[in-house]
């Protein structure tokens, strides 16, 4: 009798699942815990009168600020989206600490909390989730961590594949004049943004080269410690094409290959001079003065991290507007740009950098700016704190790099009208 009860136990069992198969042969049944469904619904948690409540933000799996996950690079690859998350799980390309390869993971744990009580962005007056825009977290690039030179042409790939396609909404009409807007995509078809986590620099490169493919020459807003402008010969590249390609060079590299719109980028970096073409203190070491000489000849004007304390965050907020004006612009973000205080989980650290707080506020002066596509970069999470500073650091700062974009949709006015 105990025989045959468990039997239709298991039977049961058996046609429940094969129940709960789609047309795919999908496991539906199979799916985690609180599995992050698409579309997007924001969670939310009341109690028993019916009020809306923070709760278990911290279950399911962990996709960025619990975003839906979709798998934009395999099955959904029809799914069309407007701002895609996206992990580039690199970090064969460091000169000091490893361990970048899990900034994915760790952004992703620290962005929990985003949602915990609603995604209202005070400052910006916005929320990001409510937009109207499709945003999703599409998962890792598969990366080989084997192949330096392989894993750059996967995350192109990657990425190049995502971004080529169409974005889900349309163009709005300018928020300032009520008039229509066009792609600046070289194609004329409105493109989705996409937000990279990082994975060491040198994934900017093939980031620039998937940009590349739809944009042309972009001009690039860059918050850093370091120039990351270097040749080759001075930093790294000496024994093989594949080391010449590394997290201080990429830039260089851009350059070279014509990605970039050489004299219309502002390196925001924690280390630089003042102004274009003037030479004063630094935050790092340079193997000469003519570190500077070939950054100038790259493109950039440069900002010191300590030009905070006579600048301020206006101030340095009105330089940048300035020097990238009305263009379209890649935004490059490495976590290192807050000083190790505050985000100690860092592949190069440099002290005298600026608080979490100024970068974020800064990072809200962008508002207003044509923003392509993002990176954040440099998370190596072994180097944390129990208490998650680094990572939530870089959760909070795509956060209002995500709100800047929503806030301001990707076009310009129509030729003829502009």
């Amino acid at each position: 009798m105990k025989y045959v009860a468990s039997l239709a136990v298991f039977v049961f069992i058996g046609v429940s699942v094969a129940a709960n198969h789609d047309h795919h042969g999908h496991a539906q049944d199979q799916m985690p815990l609180d599995y992050v469904k698409f579309p997007y619904e924001q969670p939310l948690y009341r109690t028993s009168t019916g009020e809306v409540t923070a709760d278990a933000i911290f279950s399911g799996i962990t996709t960025f600020a619990k975003l839906p996950w979709l798998q934009c690079l395999t099955h959904q690859q029809d799914v069309p989206v407007d701002i895609a998350f996206l992990g580039a799980p690199f970090d064969t390309g460091t000169s000091y600490r490893p361990g970048a390869r899990f900034g994915p993971y760790g952004i992703r744990a620290g962005s929990r909390r985003l949602n915990l009580y609603g995604g209202y962005n005070v400052p910006l007056g916005t929320d990001p989730f409510k937009s109207g825009l499709r945003i999703v977290d599409c998962g890792d690039i598969p990366v080989s961590p084997y192949d330096s030179a392989y894993a750059v042409k996967q995350i192109q790939a990657g990425h190049q594949s995502i971004l080529q396609r169409a974005a889900f909404s349309p163009l709005p009409n300018d928020s300032h004049t009520g008039e229509a807007l066009e792609s600046y995509a070289l194609d004329g078809k409105n493109h989705p943004r996409i937000i990279t986590l990082g994975g060491d620099h040198t994934i900017t490169l093939p980031l620039l080269r998937s940009i590349n493919s739809v944009y042309g020459p972009i001009s690039v807003i860059h918050f850093d410690s370091h120039l990351d402008t270097w040749k080759p010969k001075v930093f790294g590249g000496a024994p093989s094409d594949t080391a010449s390609v590394n997290h201080g060079t990429y830039f260089w590299h851009a350059s070279q290959e014509g990605l970039i719109k050489n004299g219309s980028s502002i390196a925001k970096t924690l280390i630089l001079v003042c102004p274009f073409e003037q030479h004063g203190a630094i935050r790092t070491t340079l193997s000469s003065l003519e570190d500077y000489e070939v950054d100038d000849e790259v493109g950039f004007q440069r900002i010191e991290a300590r030009e905070i304390d006579t600048l301020g965050v206006d101030g340095i907020i009105q330089k940048i507007h300035e020097t990238v004006g009305s263009r379209p612009v890649y935004l490059s973000i490495d976590i290192d740009s807050i000083d190790p205080a505050f985000a100690p989980a860092t592949g190069t650290p440099e002290t005298g950098g600026w608080t979490t707080r100024e970068l974020r506020a800064i990072l809200r002066g962008l508002d207003g700016l044509q923003i392509v596509s993002a990176d954040i970069v440099e998370v190596a999470p072994a180097y944390d704190t129990n208490a998650e500073l680094t990572t939530m650091a870089a959760a909070d700062v795509l956060f209002e790099v995500l709100t800047v974009m929503t806030k301001n949709p990707l076009g310009k006015v129509k030729t003829g009208k502009n």
